[in-house]
């Protein structure tokens, strides 16, 4: 097996354990502070800020390659086995949910940037007319 598919199975993996977090996040069985950190995993990985910005070459995609399987990874460790079982089986039987949950997550991302961009050109445009005005 290649690096390449090796890379390509680990990245399937990852979106399966996605996708059973989230399961895991509301099952009544998981600790609090994995709760916890599930939701900060969670909330990193859709926020537009990242610690290293993506423009810059190579290490701007760090965050993305490894610290975002990396709190995969720890999240998955804080969940009792069972639940984490339990949870990935019901995350492959349930497809349809998944494809319309990342859908609308989708949605909102695109209305949240759509919405920024809309809000800077009415103050950048608000800012110029005053300069005119003076």
């Amino acid at each position: 097996m290649s690096l390449l598919d090796k890379l390509k199975s680990r990245a399937r993996q990852l979106k399966a354990d996605v996708a059973a977090l989230y399961l895991a996040s509301r099952h009544p069985n998981t600790p609090w502070y994995a709760k916890l950190f599930i939701a900060g995993i969670v909330a990193y990985a859709l926020s537009p800020i990242d610690l290293i910005p993506d423009f810059i070459p190579v290490l701007g995609f760090l965050d993305e390659i490894v610290l975002l399987p990396l709190g995969i990874t720890l999240a998955l460790k804080m969940i009792p086995a069972t639940v984490i079982a339990e949870c990935r089986a019901r995350a492959s039987a349930d497809t349809t949910n998944r494809t319309l949950a990342g859908r609308i997550g989708a949605v909102v991302i695109v209305l949240f940037w759509l919405t920024l961009i809309i809000v800077a050109g009415i103050w950048t445009h608000k800012v110029l007319a005053r300069e005119r005005g003076k």
